[in-house]
């Protein structure tokens, strides 16, 4: 298992597109993959589940992988939280 804490550079947070954009990079791997928000998780790979998160600009999250492609997940994670979601703010 691997737990990597995020800090949300996209001014939107994680609202709309660009949860979207993060549950469809999850949703390719096999893995179960946690974003937990507050001391609350919800699986990943939820749209539902991410936007009642409320996750803001700002924001400090934990991403947690857990499975045969953790390593891969976790580091499409990190590319997609620290990079490209910035650039749709």
């Amino acid at each position: 298992m691997i737990k990597v804490e995020f800090e949300i550079k996209n001014r939107l947070g994680l609202h709309a597109r660009p949860a979207a954009t993060f549950v469809q990079a999850c949703n390719k791997y096999r893995s179960e993959i946690n974003l937990i928000f507050n001391s609350r998780a919800v699986n990943a790979k939820s749209i539902i589940g991410v936007l009642a998160l409320g996750v803001a600009y700002g924001d400090r999250i934990e991403v947690e992988a857990d499975g045969e492609d953790e390593e891969a997940a976790i580091e499409e994670i990190k590319d997609l939280l620290e990079t490209k979601l910035v650039e749709m703010s």
